[in-house]
C-alpha cells in the first residue's frame, strides 16, 4: 500500500512553487510595480500612486488567481478523462464540450448576422461571450450524458463525444464562411485563449464551478482507481460504473465548459500536467494525483501567463500559443523517454 506521507516532500515542493509563480505573475507586466509594492497593497497598505493599487487589485490579483483555477481546472479533467477511457492522449476537450462553448461564441458573434441581417459584433462583449459559451458547453454536455444513458461501452462513448466535436467544428467553419472580416476577427481573438479579462464577479462564478466540479472528482477518487484495472475489477469492487460515469462526465463539463466559456479554449494543459505530475509522484493512486495535478496545473499555467506577458514590453501573446509551444515538446519528451505512457 502506498503511504500518502511518502509524498510530503514533493507536495511541500509544490506548494512552494505554486507561491513563488504566483507572486512572480503578480510582478510582471506592462506597468513596472515591484513585488514589494505588490505584497504591501495585498496586506492593506496604501501606495501614493493609486493607479498602481488599482492595476494590482483589478487586473493582476484577478488575472494571476484566473490562472490559478484554469491551469487547475484543465489539469484535473485531463486526469479524469485519460483515467476514465485509460488513453494517455485523452484531454479535458474529448467528449466535444470545448467544442461546445466554441459554438456557442461563434453564433453569437458570426451567426446572428446570418439570421437577423444585421452585425453583432458590438454585442459580443465578454459577459455575453461567457454566457453564449456556457450554453454552448451545456448543450453538447446534455447530449453526451444522454448517449451515456444509451452505451455502456466506454470507448464508443470516445468516439461519439469526437463525433460531436467534429459536428460543431463543422457548423463553427461554415459560420467562418458566411462572417465578414470584422466578425472572424473577433472569434479568431477569442480563440487565442485569455484570462486577464475577468471581472472579480466573473472570477467568483468561475471559481464556483471550479469548486463544484473538483469535489464531484473527490467523490469520483475511488471509481478512478477502480477504471484502472478495467470495468470488471471496478464492479468487482461494488462500483456502480454507470453512476460513476455520469458523476465524471459531469464534473469534467462542469470543469473545462466554465474555463473554455470564461477563458476560452486553451490547449495541452489538459493533456500534458497529468503526464508531468506522474513523473514526479509515481503512483497511480488518485488520492494524491487529484491534488498534485491541481496544484501543478496552476503552476504550469502561472509559469505559461508569465512568458506570455513579454517581460519588458507592452506586448502580450495569446496563451494558447504559449501553452501550444511548451505543451506538445513535453508530450513528445515523454513518448520518447517512456517509449509508452504507463497509468
Amino acid at each position: 500500500m502506498e503511504k500518502k506521507k511518502t509524498y510530503r516532500f514533493p507536495f511541500l515542493l509544490l506548494i512552494f512553487l505554486l507561491a513563488l509563480c504566483f507572486l512572480l505573475n503578480l510582478s510582471l507586466g506592462s506597468v513596472s510595480i515591484s513585488l514589494s509594492d505588490t505584497l504591501h497593497v495585498i496586506f492593506g497598505g496604501d501606495l501614493e500612486n493609486s493607479s498602481l493599487e488599482y492595476i494590482i487589485w483589478n487586473y493582476r490579483i484577478p488575472k494571476a488567481c484566473t490562472a490559478l483555477l484554469v491551469g487547475s481546472g484543465l489539469a484535473l479533467s485531463g486526469l479524469l478523462m485519460q483515467t476514465l477511457f485509460r488513453n494517455p492522449l485523452a484531454g479535458p476537450f474529448v467528449l466535444g464540450i470545448s467544442s461546445g462553448a466554441s459554438l456557442g461564441a461563434a453564433i453569437l458573434i458570426m451567426g446572428a448576422s446570418l439570421v437577423a441581417g444585421y452585425a453583432t459584433f458590438s454585442f459580443a462583449n465578454d459577459i455575453a461571450l461567457a454566457v453564449a459559451s456556457s450554453i454552448g458547453s451545456f448543450l453538447v454536455l446534455l447530449a453526451v450524458l444522454t448517449v451515456a444513458m444509451r452505451i455502456k461501452d466506454t470507448m464508443a462513448l470516445l468516439i461519439i463525444g469526437l463525433m460531436f466535436g467534429s459536428i460543431t467544428a463543422a457548423i463553427v467553419s461554415v459560420l467562418s464562411y458566411f462572417s465578414n472580416a470584422e466578425e472572424l476577427q473577433q472569434f479568431i481573438y477569442w480563440s487565442f485563449g485569455s484570462i486577464g479579462n475577468l471581472s472579480w464577479g466573473q472570477l467568483v462564478l468561475l471559481l464556483s464551478f471550479v469548486c463544484i466540479g473538483t469535489l464531484l472528482s473527490v467523490l469520483s477518487i475511488k471509481s478512478l482507481n477502480g477504471y484502472l484495472l478495467g470495468e470488471n475489477y471496478a464492479k468487482s469492487l461494488g462500483i456502480n460504473l454507470k453512476k460513476s460515469r455520469y458523476l465524471i462526465i459531469i464534473a469534467t463539463g462542469l470543469l473545462a465548459g466554465s474555463i473554455t466559456a470564461f477563458a476560452g479554449p486553451i490547449a495541452f494543459i489538459g493533456l500534458a500536467v497529468p503526464h508531468l505530475t506522474r513523473q514526479i509522484f509515481d503512483t497511480t493512486d488518485h488520492k494524491i494525483l487529484v491534488p498534485a495535478v491541481l496544484i501543478y496545473g496552476g503552476i504550469i499555467l502561472l509559469l505559461c501567463d508569465a512568458v506570455a506577458q513579454l517581460p519588458g514590453s507592452v506586448n502580450v501573446l495569446p496563451i494558447n500559443a504559449i501553452t501550444s509551444i511548451l505543451g506538445a515538446p513535453v508530450v513528445i519528451w515523454l513518448l520518447l523517454r517512456k517509449r509508452k505512457m504507463v497509468f
